[in-house]
């Protein structure tokens, strides 16, 4: 930052010193000209009143020569006055002067922009011939140093500002990443200090501490499924444990075929488990094999059909309800829903499907005890199951319900549980045209 400022600053500096060169040139060029033309101007007034001979005065730098009609010098300055005629050209007849640039003019010895004037005698016509050194494209020396140094200085102060500026605001954003440095999964809660100033280190502050949080909840969630995991697999296996090692202990008192049917049932339970979170693996790295257009009303119809429920089972199916997604994990999703709804029903379940906007939805309603408000977003949570849901099914896994809300969303939809007269109403809203499920944030 500090090169490029120092660059631009440079730059900048460099375009201004040419303005101001091009600028003073013309006015220094033009004011020297004028001092050699007024000078011809006075010795062409002087001719014409009186006889002008010999030594004539000018300004400083200033050379002119007064030639009779013979082109013979009769007057001129100090150091033209002896010599030869500083120039060769003369007026075109037209005209009463020309100017012509000449290095160097004779008897001189340095470039010099000569003025020709022509002064009308009766005899024949005088040329005057006024001569000034022209302005070189620096102008002059001192101006020359002048705006070097004026430049090195500029850019030398803005390089410093703007280290100084870019210090200091990477001090802050050093700050920033050693705050970072310093949190760890077991120091996790700690959080960047957030600048008073209201600029874009403040946001940065702001934006990294807001990750933190979403960080730390995550980590948080994972803890807690991790414990929850470890505990649902552990009850299983210390069941069947134990029910084998009882079954050693004794083995001439042990009814081996109940045994058997008891630690089946374990490792059954266990089974159950370890497919529900197989199925949350795939679903968290978003492992489809792809996408197809769905009918809904179809697709419930297929799945009641074939499928034994101890729960009169009632749908309400709206024809062309169609959406894009993976059939399995639909199918996996309503069927999870009717296995809960099932659990939990006291004599029917209804299954509506409709169009609603630009989406398909569908609905799983019981006529059982409901879910209370309260609650309502924690059945979504990975294990977790209400008190009501365990006394009707002792053997599940809390896994359902995340895995369907999972599926939901991977396809750009919402699963929530909704208002009833009665029993718990899950509505799951899916958009009927949306992107590759492979390409949806997670």
């Amino acid at each position: 930052m500090t090169v490029i400022a120092g660059t631009v600053a440079a730059l900048i500096c460099v375009m201004l010193s040419i303005l101001i060169v091009v600028g003073l040139r013309g006015r220094a060029t033009d004011y020297e000209r004028n001092k050699a033309a007024s000078s011809a101007l006075r010795i062409a007034y002087e001719v014409d009143r009186r006889r002008v001979q010999g030594a004539l005065t000018a300004p400083e730098d200033v050379v002119v020569q007064l030639l009779n009609d013979r082109r013979a010098v009769v007057a001129g300055t100090e150091r033209a006055l002896d010599g030869p005629p500083i120039a060769r050209f003369h007026p075109a007849e037209p005209n009463i002067y020309a100017d012509r640039v000449l290095c160097p003019p004779a008897g001189l010895d340095r470039c010099m922009w000569v003025l020709a004037l022509r002064v009308y005698r009766q005899g024949g016509d005088w040329v005057i011939y006024a001569a000034t050194p022209t302005i070189p494209w620096y102008v002059s020396p001192g101006l020359l140093m002048f705006l070097i140094s004026t430049s090195l200085l500029v850019t030398l102060l803005v390089c410093l500002r703007a280290w100084g500026t870019v210090d200091r605001t990477l001090a802050r954003v050093d700050a920033i990443r050693a705050e970072l440095a310093e949190i760890t999964a077991s120091r996790s809660g700690r959080r960047v200090t957030v600048p008073e100033n209201q600029d874009e280190i403040r946001w940065l502050a702001e934006a990294v501490n807001a990750t933190l949080d979403r960080l730390d909840s995550a980590l948080g969630r994972q803890r807690t499924f991790t414990s929850d995991a470890s505990h649902d697999l552990r009850s299983p296996i210390t069941a069947a444990r134990a029910q084998i090692e009882e079954a050693l202990l004794f083995p001439d008192n042990v009814d081996w075929p109940q045994t058997g049917r008891a630690v089946l049932q374990s490792l059954e339970r266990l089974q159950a488990i370890v497919i529900d979170l197989l199925q949350l693996a795939r679903l968290d790295a978003g492992a489809w094999q792809g996408t197809e257009m769905i009918d809904l009303g179809a697709l419930v119809t297929i799945e009641v059909a074939r499928s034994d429920r101890t729960k009169r089972i009632v749908p309400h199916l709206q024809e062309g309800v169609t959406v894009r997604g993976d059939r399995l994990r639909l199918v996996r999703l309503l069927t999870n829903l009717l296995d809960n709804a099932e659990r939990h029903a006291d004599t029917r379940v209804d299954i509506t499907v409709r169009r609603e906007g630009d989406a398909g939805v569908l609905e799983v309603q019981d006529d059982g005890a409901g879910v209370a408000e309260q609650d309502r977003e924690l059945v979504f949570q990975r294990f977790a199951r209400l008190k009501a849901g365990k006394e009707r099914d002792a053997g599940g896994t809390g896994l359902g319900l995340p895995i369907a809300r999972e599926i939901a969303r991977l396809h750009g939809g919402t699963l929530t549980i909704e208002d009833s007269d009665r029993g718990a109403r899950f509505v799951l809203r899916i958009p009927r045209s949306v992107p590759k499920i492979n390409d949806h944030p997670k």
